[in-house]
């Protein structure tokens, strides 16, 4: 796939996390309900398949964020960190994966909770900063 025709702004690749670094995820956005090399996730997101082009796809695909590496977990331990509490479980919504202002995403993503989750969007990135 061509990436920088249908990047999302900005056209960069993002860290997706510290595993395989040298492995990317490609998410998109596309009006398809599934097809070769188009997985649909939810709300128009999925995932495409980077070996392909966009003719190859058999899905239309409007815009694409590439992330380099990935997060992961051992078996059990991300649930066991959400019951202790360490992560926020929020509602997803389709339009924060590609994001035209990716480095206020979190912020933005913490206000519309509101309550005291809203008031974590007003705390530094750098807590000592604090």
């Amino acid at each position: 796939m061509t990436v920088p025709e249908t990047a999302a702004p900005p056209p960069v690749v993002f860290i997706g996390g510290p595993v395989a670094p040298g492995s990317a995820i490609c998410l998109a956005r596309s009006v398809a309900d599934g097809a070769d090399g188009w997985q649909p996730l939810f709300g128009g997101l999925g995932t495409v398949d980077l070996a392909r082009s966009p003719d190859e796809l058999g899905a239309p695909i409007e815009a694409v964020r590439v992330f380099a590496g990935y997060a992961g977990w051992g078996a059990g331990q991300l649930e066991s960190e959400i019951d202790a509490g360490a992560w926020f479980v929020l509602a997803r919504d389709a339009g924060d994966a590609l994001a035209a202002d990716p480095t206020g995403l979190w912020q933005q993503v913490l206000r519309r909770q509101g309550g005291v989750v809203a008031a974590m969007a007003t705390f530094p990135a750098e807590l000592s900063e604090n």
